[in-house]
């Protein structure tokens, strides 16, 4: 017998993600509701990927001294809630029902502080540069789990919350595939170029 999807959640982690936890989190404000998912890109140092550099970041213990790259980000604590690597892989660090440090200075929609608000998705990958078809099966099904758990109302960039800041993922990240995979309409997704057309 296969168990419902829902019980595969558990206080805000999901089982099937290999869980790495972060101190980088806070509680939610009282009574918010996870209603946003922001997409984000991360390679540590940029350009590079695998290796343990990103969960090294998220929990404190990056060797700053380790790559010329690691000076110009020393001291920042940052995390997510997920973590996609190119091959598909799935890590959590932060359970949902709490308050990741991913966006920033942020607004969606009018709302600001969007990490009140919104579960974080790093996808392994630089700006600009194009996603891996494991990274979209593993998105789309991890979307679908999140929506089943949280009163989910959109899907953006932090390009899209943060436009004076933040670049990513950026044009190579395929939003009308991901509209196709999840089934979803086109009010969850922001609006891109193609789509104005």
């Amino acid at each position: 017998m296969i168990r419902p999807r829902l019980d595969r959640w558990r206080a805000g982690w999901w089982s099937p993600a290999r869980r790495v936890d972060s101190p980088n989190q806070g509680a939610r404000p009282p009574g918010s509701a996870v209603t946003l998912v922001l997409i984000h890109s991360i390679s540590l140092p940029p350009g590079v990927y695998g290796g343990d550099a990103i969960e090294r970041l998220f929990t404190n213990a990056l060797d700053w001294e380790a790559h010329p790259y690691f000076e110009q980000i020393r001291g920042l604590e940052a995390s997510s809630h997920f973590l996609i690597r190119r091959d598909g892989e799935l890590l959590q660090f932060v359970a949902t029902t709490e308050r990741a440090w991913h966006a920033g200075r942020s607004i969606w929609r009018g709302h600001p502080e969007c990490n009140d608000y919104s579960v974080g998705i790093e996808l392994e990958g630089l700006e600009g540069e194009g996603f891996e078809d494991p990274q979209y099966t593993q998105l789309t099904g991890l979307l679908r789990a999140l929506a089943e758990q949280h009163p989910l109302e959109a899907v953006a960039g932090h390009e899209h919350v943060a436009p004076d800041r933040k670049k990513d993922p950026g044009p190579g990240f395929d939003w009308a595939r991901l509209q196709m995979m999840t089934g979803w309409s086109a009010g969850y997704f922001p609006v891109v170029p193609d789509a104005e057309a």
